[in-house]
């Protein structure tokens, strides 16, 4: 049984068609990774996974179970989510923001697993730091660790390493793997394709709001899937640390990889 699954889904965004019959599965113990040009429904398909985003048909299921089912608070204990969106409103202390990813816990025990998610991002030197003190990609690295520190069953991120540095890229993607390694179904959207190669075990490519292709790294992201929905003209070589993408863009009215 899947832990996370939309079955098709349709959603509009005022005029605009952002999700069209898409079917997705995310299993335990899975890292699965969206990418797709912008615009393409990457935010919309994990918006709708928390049940955020209306859908005009078809349905979103955790654990098996209808999400039309569940009350808000239930959905809040079964999924950890990230927004892409990463403002922060007020200057509170790392380890107060991270701490707000477990509400249902007794206050000791959020502050013991937002310290421990502190300390995988390594940024647990800042707990007590306000994040208006911090440089954005150390307050975005507290959002994560809000989400890391949720006791959910599933994890939706929305761009997670949007704005970090290389490091802390593959931090944060060793750590959402890890997490998967534990038995959480983790759902994530990335624009940089060489790290969803790298990382994920499947990827998902979405195109105008449906579902182009659903399969491991590579055979999901093919040099005609890269062409036809990228506009690249790609090729994959192997690496030292897994897949490394040699691409160019295809020339101005070569008629190649034009959509």
């Amino acid at each position: 049984m899947s832990a996370l699954a939309l079955l098709g889904a349709t959603a509009r965004l005022g005029q605009r068609d952002v999700l069209a019959d898409v079917d997705l599965t995310v299993a335990s113990g899975e890292l699965v990774i969206v990418v797709g040009p912008n615009g393409a429904g990457k935010s919309s398909v994990i918006r709708a996974l928390a049940g955020l985003l209306p859908l005009g048909s078809g349905e979103v299921r955790l654990g098996g179970v209808a999400l039309s089912r569940l009350s808000s608070r239930e959905r809040a204990a079964r999924i950890s989510y990230l927004p892409q969106d990463g403002r922060i409103a007020w200057n509170l202390p790392a380890v107060e923001i991270a701490a707000l990813g477990a509400p249902f816990l007794s206050g000791p025990a959020s502050v013991a697993r937002a310290r421990e998610a502190l300390r995988e991002l390594a940024i647990d030197h800042l707990a007590d730091r306000g994040v208006a003190e911090m440089s954005g990609g150390e307050r975005a690295r507290v959002l994560v660790a809000r989400a890391l520190a949720a006791p959910a069953a599933a994890l939706l991120a929305d761009e997670p390493v949007a704005g970090l540095d290389p490091d802390a890229q593959l931090l944060v993607l060793d750590r959402l793997k890890a997490r998967a390694g534990a038995g959480q179904a983790v759902l994530a959207s990335l624009h940089d394709l060489d790290l969803a190669a790298r990382y994920a075990d499947r990827v998902i490519v979405l195109e105008q709001g449906a579902v182009r292709a659903d399969a491991p790294p590579l055979e999901a992201l093919t040099p005609e899937v890269l062409s036809s929905v990228f506009a690249l003209d790609a090729r994959w070589i192997e690496g030292p640390d897994g897949p490394l993408l040699s691409r160019r863009r295809y020339s101005p009215g070569s008629g190649s990889g034009v959509r």
